[in-house]
């Protein structure tokens, strides 16, 4: 592998901006991650099936996806610095929800609300975390995506030890980081703003590096490539503890623990990919992330439960550095379209990833749950697709 030269930023990195986001990003996906992390509390409190369980991912996930490609493209001619704030009412208003419905249809409903949070947050946050990169925005995005991953690694932990102890209605305690998110989140539009006002004259050149078929042909198969992880990691958050108490009868804490440990690992391979996508560039963190986890998907289900635990690890910590890196080659191929490229891999790869889990759903309930895994540990296979993908020298002579 040969280090790819690295261009002098036109400005130096704003490293406050960067954290400020990630952290509210962190805030964010802890609130969405309350919902798979008390799918086992809902399933004995309304009485849910497996198909229901999936149908509230798709809820969440659906609501996010159909919404953020709009929203992006929008702020991408339009940008809403001032709708940042909005995005943690939206889920502060879904967290509550989750914690006091009465019934399965207001769950769908809150689950939609934290879906629409999630659609207003992240086109704009990552503009925000691109605009502040410096020009290292493999770094940008890892920063900023591994306050999600953090965020979503931590919310089974605490629902293990705050939800599960309290019950359903102890969910509303985490709506307070919706508030604090809220408060971060203007102080950082502040400067956003500031920023869109010095360079508001500026034209930003939007020619595509290659032609407009190649360049569909490209994000096609980053969406495919993303599908794929998504997929396979919708089998995980959704039903990796049902797995686990199913298969070795453990109880619910220790399920969420192990979750715990998979969803870190996650944070961790986000951390390791932007940084080495920026020096050897994004091809070779996608190659070695989607195929690199094959061999440990396909023996995960044959495994008893410690071995489990440390294929799951290494599954998270594989297969998630490929995010950012697949993001970055996503922003080379369509210039100036930010909010468009977090509208596609932040929302609607996601939404593709809850059609899954709702037909996880329908499967787990009719084949069994270990099927599940048998079947979505050959999803990594589609990584071969990475051969149809521009090398950087075409993205550099375009």
């Amino acid at each position: 592998m040969t280090a790819i030269p690295q261009p002098r930023a036109a400005q130096a990195t704003v490293f406050p901006i960067l954290l400020a986001v990630s952290a509210c990003h962190m805030m964010n996906d802890v609130m969405q991650s309350m919902l798979s992390s008390i799918y086992p509390i809902l399933k004995h409190d309304f009485a849910l099936q497996y198909w229901q369980i999936g149908l509230l991912t798709l809820a969440f996930q659906g609501t996010a996806s159909l919404l953020q490609p709009a929203i992006g493209i929008y702020t991408d001619a339009k940008p809403q610095p001032w709708s940042l704030p909005l995005a943690s009412c939206c889920t502060f208003l879904g967290v509550m929800g989750l914690a006091f419905a009465p019934t399965y249809p207001a769950l769908i409903a809150a689950a939609m609300l934290v879906g629409l949070g999630s659609a207003i947050f992240h086109p704009e946050s990552s503009r925000v975390a691109r605009v502040a990169s410096g020009g290292r925005f493999g770094l940008a995005q890892s920063v900023f995506q591994v306050g999600g991953n953090f965020g979503t690694a931590i919310g089974p932990l605490l629902a293990a030890f705050v939800v599960l102890p309290f019950g359903r209605p102890s969910v509303a305690i985490f709506a307070g980081l919706a508030v604090l998110a809220g408060i971060v989140l203007v102080q950082v539009s502040r400067w956003y703003a500031s920023h869109l006002a010095t360079r508001a004259k500026r034209m930003v050149d939007k020619t595509l590096p290659l032609s407009k078929g190649r360049t569909i042909a490209a994000i096609s198969v980053l969406v495919i490539l993303t599908f794929s992880k998504n997929a396979y990691m919708a089998s995980l958050h959704s039903y990796y503890t049902f797995y686990l108490i199913e298969s070795f009868g453990v109880d619910t804490r220790t399920a969420q623990l192990m979750l715990f440990l998979f969803l870190g690992s996650v944070a961790a391979g986000t951390v390791l990919g932007g940084p080495v996508a920026d020096r050897f560039g994004p091809m070779v963190v996608i190659w070695i992330s989607i195929l690199g986890v094959l061999p440990f998907t396909l023996a995960l289900p044959h495994v008893g439960l410690v071995a489990s635990g440390v294929l799951t690890v290494c599954i998270g910590l594989i297969l998630a550095s490929a995010f950012s890196a697949i993001v970055v080659l996503a922003q080379e191929l369509l210039p100036g379209r930010v909010g468009m490229v977090a509208g596609i891999f932040f929302g609607l790869s996601f939404g593709m990833g809850g059609i899954a889990a709702a037909g996880l759903g329908l499967m787990a309930d009719h084949f069994g749950i270990r099927t599940v895994y048998l079947i979505c540990s050959v999803l990594p296979v589609m990584g071969v697709l990475t051969v149809f993908l521009p090398k950087r020298a075409e993205l550099i002579r375009g």
